[in-house]
């Protein structure tokens, strides 16, 4: 069996566990909804998302929920994405020749 502080550190780390899986679900879910108004084109939209999904990212960086490089890394994708997407032109929708 286990010594007690052993014990006492599992416990505190269940609790940290629980407390921690929220944040990461923010940060995926706001990361998910950058990139997918960035695949749809919305650029606008897009900006907005990834205001937020770069705040979540550091307020879990900063509560240590995540490394700071990994906050850092994901933002850096995040962007990297916006840009490509914003200087893609814009594709017109085709119309239908009629003979």
């Amino acid at each position: 069996m286990a010594n007690k502080s052993a014990q006492k550190a599992a416990r505190a780390s269940v609790r940290r566990q629980e407390r921690n899986k929220s944040t990461r679900s923010h940060v995926k879910t706001d990361i998910a909804g950058a990139e997918k108004f960035i695949t749809a084109g919305d650029v606008k939209a897009a900006q907005g998302a990834i205001a937020r999904a770069i705040s979540v990212l550091d307020k879990a960086a900063g509560k240590k929920v995540l490394h700071a490089n990994n906050a850092a890394r994901r933002k850096s994708r995040l962007l990297k994405k916006l840009n490509k997407a914003a200087t893609q032109p814009k594709s017109e929708p085709k119309s239908e020749k009629t003979d």
